[in-house]
């Protein structure tokens, strides 16, 4: 009998055909504006994107515009590309505008279906940002797609690691920019330590399209972007702690790898206190339990993680003495990441290369926290459905799943359940043999680098060419996947995500004229083509009748995502094709997920060597196992986007408070309510209100004004006064410290006064924020254990983060009245002797020199310090070469490490 929802979906259709069909009337408009379009001349297209420009930018709403703008949009790219945009594609396009995820199949043309979104949103000369999962996608896209939009008239940016300033500052300024997700995210807090709104890269958070969504916003949203400084050497440390871990036994720790967590037993603990003491680490009589020893327990904890849950080839590779990441997601390699908390340092020991200070996070942000900064938001991916519920929940995104433009003819088999890894990959040979002898393209997929390479073996062993593709082979990437669909091709992939080039069946002609044209440069480019383009048609032809491309995977990821993205390239455009799953008992899944069950239903089969099982309900299984999994990764990013979250309405607050600093002209009037509020805290601390005069701590105030203003106030005298309260006291001293500083604006100058109190703000906001940032990762590690004490860590974190805050306001408001209280003009005499340091006498000195901002803030009790010769704040050929310890050659009198040497 056929249940009601099986009967109402065919009645009335799934709700993700009703939100197509909703489009059908604006991609019939577009349809019908074809025609008048197409009449238009080159110079009609650029001016009718000046005009729909002038009516965004007047208040039309962009939903109005849209018919025209898509219109437009689908000629430009027919004259620039030669490619016209599929019906699908125009409704891809629509859900992007409307801030959802577009859900297209590889090979439907996602890189295309951006430009419209793009160009409609870039009207309102807002900015629009493209973002991809990696460098190479994003100058691609950008040049590719670049040609579109000039067609159209608007520019293009692309931005990039290592990227000039002026050159980063054009990308970002353009209509539409392409970029990482990394280079953004870090853009953003870059922007958020500078000095000046004039430095600042990134303009609206208007609207962005996110390519790879799900690998952007999904998997990578574990881990925080920071930027960080270096702080102490502890190579010995992590040396010394390392030697331990290969004399550990079984008893000693407990390793979890369904929830990659490993810890020491009692017998472990009391193994490592032996040898700490042993080594002198430890000090006699101390034990691992007591709070003193809370850092070296954290080390020797790192300690054992690099050993048992990080293996060499599979989370990381190990060249050029570093040990860099790789991307569980897209394989590729991850330079410049690092792990925090001296867990990449513990690693760097394991494998005995040199060992790079640990860091102390200068800023930090999810991606979670930086893609909600933007008003609007559009993903497009292969594969967001079964993410559906988080893309809600976290960004308030839906998924539609947009039709392919030709119907999908890939035959998607059984999974094959084998009862050894041994046994699966002498299936896996013969599976590729036996294609390969019919001439059929194989794609096999694996999980880690380890494992491709050990198939690679086996493959050369039986004779076999091939290709694989890597984070070692991350340069020839784009050639290896172009020509994965050849005739008889055999690939090993170790991720399929994001690799941004399609698998055509026959190989990819552009790709072989660009690899032809670049061995013989003398030859004619459209006899290269022409050429090319009969031989391709050829094989092709013979591809086809061999099958497609057949994808065999040799073992399933945790997430059915991954699975999806590996399948989904082959049967791209309605081509033929074949998917197929090689697992064993052995494989990771099927080992930490619920193998027991079925390894009890293979031996009641009585299965013979090298013989598979193979049935819907494994499959149903294995997908209930991967569900699970990706549950409860979903309540992990969840629950570190709610402590994140603490942090983010903090750093909101802080951000725009310095952007107020750098854009406002009247600093003073901040410094001065700073002032005058430590003036009442100090008033309040000495003279409690409701206080007689002579309960007051008349010499402890004194001093504390002293210390804070840097002003010897008669305190005792006022208070001997009759009448004299704590209000007419707050007056006195506001009156007399406001004078004060009047004095030093007139002898500075009113500019020089308020860019040097600019400067003592950020200053001293960045640097509290820092000492913030630590306090709270400090207080985040320890929170969680008090869940033992039947109490919410969430509710914990959150409030004495919120009173951390607080503290830091009030130590903001002193610190920022002190320097302020501190600062002087220099003497006639340290001019000179400054200029002398220079090998500049005074009278060589020009008549209109002004002492230097950072020079005319030093402190009185502090040395004079003046800029090296030749220093240019914006170029580092000209600051020398200090050691880290050296004083800043800009001259501000702070170690170069705290000063430039943080910033190069």
């Amino acid at each position: 009998m056929l249940g009601l929802g099986y009967i109402g979906r065919k009645l009335f259709g799934t709700p993700n055909d009703r939100k197509v069909k909703r489009t059908r009337p604006l991609v019939a408009q577009i349809n019908a504006l074809e025609p008048e379009f197409e009449k238009l001349s080159d110079e009609g297209i650029i001016a009718k994107t000046r005009e729909l420009q002038k009516r965004a930018q007047s208040g039309e709403d962009l939903d109005a515009l849209l018919p025209e703008a898509f219109a437009n949009c689908r000629e430009a790219a027919r004259r620039a590309l030669g490619l016209r945009a599929f019906d699908v594609q125009l409704v891809g396009g629509i859900f992007l505008h409307q801030g959802n995820i577009s859900e297209m199949k590889t090979g439907e043309g996602k890189t295309l279906v951006a430009t419209f979104p793009a160009y409609l949103n870039a009207l309102a000369g807002k900015g629009v940002h493209v973002v991809t999962v990696n460098d190479y996608l994003a100058k691609r896209d950008a040049e590719w797609m670049g040609k579109v939009y000039a067609q159209l008239g608007l520019t293009t940016g692309v931005v990039y690691p290592f990227q000039g300033d002026a050159e980063k500052r054009a990308a970002y300024a353009a209509d539409i920019t392409y970029a990482t997700n990394n280079e953004l995210g870090f853009d953003y807090l870059r922007d958020n330590m500078k000095a000046s709104v004039a430095e600042m890269y990134q303009r609206d958070h208007f609207y962005a399209i996110v390519d790879e969504v799900d690998s952007i916003l999904i998997d990578e949203a574990r881990t925080p972007l920071i930027i960080s400084g270096p702080s102490q050497d502890r190579s010995e440390l992590y040396m010394t702690l390392d030697a331990y871990i290969p004399l550990l036994e079984p008893e000693h720790y407990t390793l979890d790898e369904k929830f990659r967590r490993v810890t020491y037993t009692e017998e472990g603990n009391e193994f490592l206190e032996v040898k700490l003491q042993e080594s002198g680490l430890l000090p006699e009589g101390q034990s691992l339990y007591d709070p003193e020893s809370t850092t070296i327990v954290h080390h020797v904890t790192q300690a054992l993680a690099a050993h048992k849950l990080f293996h060499k080839d599979q989370n990381y590779v190990v060249a050029n003495d570093e040990v860099i990441l790789i991307d569980e997601f897209t394989g590729r390699m991850m330079k410049g990441r690092r792990l925090s908390d001296g867990l990449h340092q513990a690693i760097e020991a394991k494998e005995r290369v040199t060992i790079q200070p640990e860091n102390v996070t200068l800023a930090s942000v999810t991606f979670q926290n930086y893609f909600r900064l933007y008003n609007k938001l559009g993903g497009m991916t292969g594969t967001a459905v079964t993410e559906a519920e988080e893309f809600g929940d976290i960004y308030g995104l839906g998924v539609v799943e947009v039709p392919t433009n030709r119907p999908v003819a890939r035959v998607d088999e059984h999974d094959r359940v084998y009862r050894t890894a041994k046994e699966k990959y002498a299936a896996v040979i013969e599976a590729i043999k036996f294609a390969q002898t019919k001439g059929q393209p194989t794609l096999v997929g694996t999980t880690s680098i380890e494992k491709s390479e050990m198939l690679s073996e086996m493959l050369k062993a039986e004779g076999i060419a091939h290709n694989v593709l890597n984070a070692r082979q991350h340069e020839k990437e784009a050639m290896i996947v172009a020509e994965a669909g050849r005739l008889g091709a055999v690939t090993i992939a170790t991720n399929m995500a994001g690799r941004g080039t399609d698998i055509q069946l026959g190989g990819n002609v552009e790709m072989q004229v660009l690899a032809e044209l670049a061995a013989n440069p003398e030859a004619n480019p459209d006899e290269v083509r022409a050429r090319l383009e009969a031989e391709h048609a050829t094989e092709k032809e013979k591809v086809i009748e061999a099958g497609g491309l057949f994808v065999l995977a040799t073992e399933r990821h945790e997430s059915r995502r991954i699975d999806n993205q590996l399948r989904g390239r082959s049967g791209r455009q309605g081509d033929p094709g074949r998917s197929l799953f090689f697992l064993s008992l052995e494989d990771d899944l099927m080992r930490i997920f619920g193998s027991d069950r079925l390894e009890g239903v293979l031996s009641k089969l009585g299965m013979k060597e090298g013989e598979a099982i193979i049935h819907p309900w494994v499959n149903k299984s294995l997908e209930r196992a991967q569900a699970k999994v990706e549950g409860r990764n979903f309540d992990m990013r969840k629950q570190l986007l709610k402590f994140d979250d603490v942090m983010n309405d903090q750093r909101k607050a802080i951000f725009s408070q310095r952007r107020e600093i750098m854009e406002t002209d009247e600093i003073g009037e901040i410094a001065r309510d700073m002032r005058l509020q430590v003036i009442d805290d100090v008033i309040d601390d000495f003279a409690p209100p409701k206080s007689y005069a002579d309960q007051w701590d008349v010499e402890g105030m004194r001093d504390a004004f002293l210390e804070q203003l840097n002003m010897e106030l008669p305190i005792a005298k006022w208070a001997e006064e009759e009448g004299v309260d704590q209000e007419v006291l707050a007056e006195r001293v506001t009156e007399a410290v406001d004078a004060y500083m009047e004095e030093k604006a007139q002898a500075f100058g009113g500019d020089t006064m308020r860019l040097i109190e600019k400067q003592v703000l950020l200053q001293t906001i960045d640097a509290k924020w820092r000492e913030h940032l630590v306090t709270l990762e400090h207080l985040r590690s320890v929170v969680g254990f008090r869940g033992y004490a039947q109490r919410d860590p969430l509710s914990e974190y959150k409030t004495e983060a919120f009173q951390l805050f607080e503290t830091m306001l009030d130590s903001l408001r002193f610190e920022v009245t002190k320097r302020l209280g501190q600062i002087r003009p220099m003497t006639e005499e340290e001019q000179a002797a400054a200029l002398a340091q220079q090998g500049v006498t005074a009278a060589e000195a020009p008549a209109d020199a002004a002492p230097s901002e950072e020079a005319a803030a030093a402190a009185e009790a502090a040395p004079v310090a003046t800029a090296a010769a030749g220093f240019d704040e914006t170029n580092p050929a000209t600051w020398g070469d200090p050691a880290r310890n050296d004083p800043c050659p800009c001259g501000s009198g702070e170690k170069f490490k705290h000063c430039h040497g943080r910033l190069a």
